[in-house]
């Protein structure tokens, strides 16, 4: 089950049934299943305050994503800090609704076993975005 969920923000303008669609569509192309997915969607000062609390990291950023998968049915916790994605439409003059979206399957592509830090990690993440955002047609 995908829920979308707020913490100091209010909820962003997406389609939630056709986005959950995308969702598991993307995650059926890695042969995975949905298992419980939660987008939480936060402020800046939140999202600050889960990299602080949880990963030691003292800085902001769009995605922190938490795993619980187990085999091949996918499971986390995803906070998105719309106030960095849209910083990041600006700084990357993308459309707010394709950055988000991007930063939505960002998450669940790393649930599906997919990294970004390693060398030669990020093109092969970006191009898994790419593709995935193609499928939300």
């Amino acid at each position: 089950m995908i829920t979308y969920q707020t913490v100091d923000a209010k909820m962003p303008a997406i389609k939630k049934k056709e986005t959950t669609e995308w969702i598991k569509k993307v995650a059926l192309s890695y042969n995975k299943r949905i298992g419980d997915i939660n987008y939480i969607f936060c402020n800046d000062e939140k999202i600050l305050e889960v990299n602080k609390q949880f990963l030691q990291h003292d800085y902001y950023t769009d995605i922190i994503t938490f795993d619980y998968t187990v085999k091949d049915r996918i499971s986390g916790d995803l906070f998105i800090s719309l106030d960095t994605v849209k910083s990041n439409t600006e700084l990357f003059k993308q459309d707010y609704e394709q950055e988000l979206h991007r930063v939505i399957i960002h998450g669940i592509l790393h649930l599906c076993g997919i990294n970004d830090k390693g060398e030669g990690e990020r093109e092969i993440m970006e191009e898994a975005e790419n593709k995935a955002l193609a499928l939300r047609g």
